[in-house]
C-alpha cells in the first residue's frame, strides 16, 4: 500500500578498472565472487517532515560490514545515529525534513552460498503507521 514514506534499497558491486571504481547493479540471482566489494544504497522519500525516525537495514550472513563503530554522522544537513550490528545496520534519525535522501554503506562478501538479503525497513518510532519496507534480493556468492 501507497504510504507517506518511501524505501528502495539496492545493491551494487564496486570493481576497479583503467578509469577508476566503478559501480555496478547488483540484481535478483547475481553471481558474486568471495571478496567483491558491495555497497548498499538506501533512498528515502518522504512527503513531510517526521521526527525519531528508525531506519533498519538488513545484511545476508555471508556479508560484513565495513563500519563496524557506531556513532553520530552527518550528510546532506541530516543528523542520524549510526549503530552496525551481527545482522542489520540501524540509523536513528532525530528530525527528517521532507524530501529525498540516500543512505550508502559498503561491506564485503565473505562466505560462499546463497543467500538472501535482507529488506530495508524505516518507521517513525511515535506514529507508528508511518512505515515502509523494500524488497529484498536473492544473491548467489560463488
Amino acid at each position: 500500500a501507497a504510504t507517506n514514506l518511501e524505501v528502495r534499497k539496492q545493491l551494487f558491486v564496486s570493481r576497479n578498472t583503467d578509469k577508476g571504481p566503478v559501480l555496478e547493479p547488483v540484481g535478483e540471482g547475481a553471481r558474486l565472487r568471495v571478496g567483491d566489494k558491495l555497497i548498499s544504497r538506501i533512498e528515502i522519500v518522504t512527503d513531510r517532515d517526521m521526527e525519531y525516525v528508525h531506519l533498519k537495514d538488513m545484511r545476508g550472513a555471508g556479508f560484513e560490514p565495513v563500519n563496524v563503530l557506531s556513532g553520530y554522522r552527518r550528510q546532506d544537513g541530516l543528523g542520524y545515529y549510526e549503530s552496525t550490528g551481527d545482522i542489520s545496520s540501524n540509523f536513528f534519525i532525530n528530525y527528517l525534513r521532507k524530501g529525498k535522501y540516500v543512505f550508502e554503506y559498503p561491506m564485503f562478501v565473505t562466505n560462499k552460498g546463497e543467500y538472501s538479503i535482507g529488506i530495508a525497513t524505516i518507521q517513525c518510532m511515535y506514529a507508528p503507521e508511518f512505515s515502509a519496507h523494500s524488497q529484498g534480493i536473492r544473491i548467489r556468492v560463488e
